[in-house]
């Protein structure tokens, strides 16, 4: 028998904790014998002494073992189970692109998602843009549409890690999120629990992400294929760079809009497309699907070219409740803010740096995140047409376009919006989109 109080002075003095009260912690926080107060207290132990890449493995395990564990075998002769996880950014809408190309592919991808979290946009917020989208559903139907669409995109269910979410529910909380060890086991047991065969990481690092430094970033890129690979998790992570809006847009309704235009190439940022087909191929070859990096973007162009992965897309989209014309005519369902105007700079030169997470905070002043738990969001609001870094500005050459419910929110966010921009004389060095790559 062990005494909570006991495993927090342990970890709290610095100690290493062994796999039995690791996992009778856990199912303390599972049971709800152990109090938020102790898991507080754990947590910020954790925070200040962290945990050793064994212990780490062995907090994953028990919070995946927590809940329910999916399993694919009806798909062992179909295809890979693969997925992405992202640490959040300010136009990351790589997930709705990623999840059908690989589905095109050959892969299967049970991607379980989350909302948007401070400046950072989430997935499930984005897809609750696509009326009757459900992203709450019940495992046998996530099973069927994964099968039958190849990806199904969803929030976590309450039997999928619940010890996960007491700990994050109690650490958001606490301001004992920012732990390299706790963010680790919380990201793994979500995946784990999910039945996944292959990871690919997007760890975003710059003024728009979590980890504002490289030195951060690495340190939880190898720490996540690490632990991933401890677990018996296939994982490798790409570190991204967010130091600007990935893509063009930001706001919810507008990034969907975006993300289509991408698999029916219509439109595609460079920057956008470059970090879609690293993640992209980064899966293939993975999971068994790709030779190599150059057999892995073959297959990608091939499956936007023929309008594979777009067929799944709006496959997964009706199979969980959407629109059965949702990609034939996006405008038809999509939200639409009032007021939609240009936004121009009072001066000319190179568009030099930003403030992205600015930029993500106009958002959420919008209307288009939350300032507080459960808020309702403006889908319809945000920013579209932003020009990436390096541009050359005039007077008369817009840097966005704004779209707001009325003039004044307009006004508003677009003064936050330019103040977060800078630019100079002289045009600035062009920043890699992909920095480093890690594996195991």
């Amino acid at each position: 028998m062990y005494l909570p109080q006991e495993i927090i002075r342990k970890k709290r003095e610095g100690l290493a904790l062994d796999e039995k009260e690791i996992a009778f912690f856990v199912q303390g926080i599972t049971n709800g014998s152990i109090s938020e107060g102790q898991i507080a207290a754990l947590a910020m132990a954790i925070f200040f002494q962290g945990m050793s890449a064994p212990e780490t493995v062995e907090l994953t395990r028990a919070m995946t073992c927590s809940g329910d564990v999916i399993n694919w075998s009806e798909l062992q002769d179909l295809g890979p189970v693969l997925d992405k996880h992202s640490t959040g950014g300010v136009g990351d809408k790589l997930s709705l692109m990623l999840a059908p190309i690989i589905a095109a592919c050959g892969g299967y991808v049970p991607m379980i998602s989350g909302r948007g979290l401070g400046h950072t946009g989430g997935t499930l917020d984005k897809l609750d843009a696509i009326p009757g989208y459900q992203t709450v559903i019940d495992i046998d139907r996530f099973k069927k549409v994964t099968r039958q669409a190849g990806c199904a995109i969803i929030g976590q269910t309450e039997n999928l890690a619940p010890a996960d979410k007491r700990f994050y529910a109690v650490r958001d909380i606490t301001a004992t999120v920012e732990s390299i060890s706790l963010i680790t086991a919380s990201i793994l047991s979500k995946k784990l629990s999910a039945g996944l065969q292959g990871l690919v990481m997007d760890v975003k690092v710059g003024n728009g992400a979590f980890a504002d430094t490289l030195d951060m970033a690495d340190e939880l890129a190898q720490s996540i294929v690490q632990v991933a690979k401890g677990a018996g998790l296939p994982a490798t992570a790409l570190i991204t760079d967010m130091n600007q809006v990935l893509g063009t847009t930001a706001g919810n309704s507008l990034e969907v809009h975006e993300a289509l235009q991408y698999l029916k190439s219509e439109s595609q940022d460079h920057r956008l497309e470059e970090v879609t087909t690293a993640l992209c191929a980064e899966l293939l070859m993975t999971g068994g699907l790709a030779r190599d990096h150059e057999d892995a973007t073959t297959k990608i162009q091939s499956v936007l070219d023929n309008g594979k992965a777009l067929e799944l897309f709006q496959k997964m989209i009706s199979g969980l409740g959407g629109p059965t014309d949702f990609c034939e005519n996006p405008t038809k369902h999509l939200a639409q803010a009032t007021v939609v105007t240009d936004v121009f700079l009072p001066e000319e030169g190179y568009l030099s740096s930003v403030d992205t997470r600015a930029i993500g905070m106009a958002v959420v002043s919008l209307g288009g995140g939350r300032s507080k738990a459960g808020q309702a969001l403006d889908y319809s609001v945000g920013f579209d047409h932003i020009l990436p870094l390096g541009t050359k500005i005039d007077l008369q050459t817009p840097v966005a376009r704004i779209h707001a419910q009325n003039k004044q929110d307009a006004e508003m966010a677009i003064g936050k919006f330019k103040s977060a921009l800078k630019l100079s004389y002289n045009k600035p060095v062009s920043r890699k989109a992909i920095l480093k790559k890690v594996m195991s």
